[in-house]
């Protein structure tokens, strides 16, 4: 059955409160239709969990300038001054994690794992609170795993299961993000029909990935054309 669907159907999933976590590197990777679509629709009061909080008007740096973001965990806001300024005057909380230590956090909520052992933040006031354990004589902090409730991500190209291709450098962080959501998005700036992906090329398999949708510009002429590649007929993206 295929998997693809349409702006609207993805944002059904991501609602008020919601916590939210998106792929990107200082934008790069982010899903632009999604954030857009997300801004759009007025969804507030979120939790996100990604890397960045972008600039002020790219990626999901849009919702942090609007004020829509309630808390987020990140590993810098430097290059979205709104975040900095959100963070003193109380309205959105930060909580940061040295980037290696957030992707792995959200590496191992996607395998399922409860937490990851560093040795950050040892004798300093960052272990205030936290557990510890002692491991051939060395001490380590217990940071849990990271999840979301929608994950969204930015892939190059997607099939209708959802098997996914970055672009470049617009792999970062969406490998990691699209294992750790318990519903994931995709959006895509190509859709494929099955088979048409190299094998090789698969960064994140399908079994991942719950929706895909098209980012602007998709051609869908396949689709129509060759409704069984992907056993049904898809429908068309919003406008």
């Amino acid at each position: 059955m295929t998997k693809i669907r349409t702006l609207d159907e993805a944002l059904e999933r991501i609602t008020d409160g919601c916590t939210l976590m998106y792929g990107g590197f200082g934008g790069i990777g982010t899903p632009p239709t999604l954030i857009e679509g997300i801004f759009d629709k007025g969804v507030k009061d979120l939790t996100i969990i990604g890397n960045d909080t972008g600039f002020p008007w790219i990626g999901i740096g849009r919702l942090v300038t609007a004020g829509r973001v309630r808390k987020v965990v990140t590993s810098h806001i430097g290059s979205n001054p709104y975040a900095g300024q959100k963070m003193e005057e109380g309205s959105m909380e930060v909580v940061f994690y040295p980037q290696g230590t957030l992707a792995e956090k959200i590496r191992a909520g996607g395998v399922g794992l409860g937490g990851i052992l560093v040795d950050v933040g040892v004798g300093t006031m960052l272990e205030e609170g936290k557990e510890s354990v002692f491991i051939s004589g060395h001490k380590y902090l217990v940071e849990p795993a990271l999840t979301a409730e929608v994950a969204i991500v930015h892939a190059s190209k997607a099939d209708p299961f959802g098997n996914l291709v970055f672009d470049k450098s617009g792999r970062n962080f969406n490998p990691l993000v699209a294992m750790a959501g318990q519903f994931t998005i995709a959006e895509a700036d190509e859709i494929v029909p099955i088979g048409q992906l190299d094998p090789e090329s698969i960064v994140t398999p399908g079994i991942f990935v719950d929706m895909v949708i098209p980012g602007k510009g998709v051609n869908w002429e396949w689709v129509w054309e060759k409704p069984a590649a992907t056993g049904s007929r898809s429908v068309p993206p919003a406008n």
